[in-house]
């Protein structure tokens, strides 16, 4: 059954983003809009909103926040290869995330995983708050 191309003129916003694998179902997709994980222009968008080709996006999904640019609309989900034809990444947006990526794997984002501290960091901390 095939989509017919007057049908794909018309998608929702989060129905593309779900057909171009940002989101694994519709309703992340819809919360990630309303929640202001996308923006389109730099301001915040709405679940019904109509892509355009050439439209840019920011788009944040966990750590990762890239900006894309639509280069074709679909409202059918499709393997991988064939949903990343729907968008292109711009270069910012990969030397960005791979940057960022790096600087969580060196633990430079000053994230520690360690769990709470021990008691002489506990003292050197309170040392450290009651000399300010």
């Amino acid at each position: 059954m095939a989509q017919k191309a007057e049908d794909d003129d018309k998608v929702r916003l989060d129905k593309w983003l779900w057909a171009a694998r940002f989101y694994k179902t519709r309703a992340l997709a819809k919360a990630a809009i309303e929640s202001g994980k996308v923006h389109h222009r730099g301001e915040r968008c709405k679940p019904g909103k109509e892509p355009r080709i050439g439209d840019e996006y920011e788009i944040r999904t966990g750590f990762d926040e890239r900006t894309v640019v639509v280069q074709a609309l679909s409202i059918v989900r499709r393997g991988a290869p064939e949903a990343q034809t729907l968008y292109t990444e711009t270069e910012a947006s990969i030397a960005k995330r791979e940057n960022a990526a790096a600087l969580r794997k060196a633990g430079a984002l000053g994230v520690s995983t360690d769990g709470k501290p021990t008691k002489k960091q506990r003292r050197d901390l309170f040392k450290f708050h009651s000399h300010e």
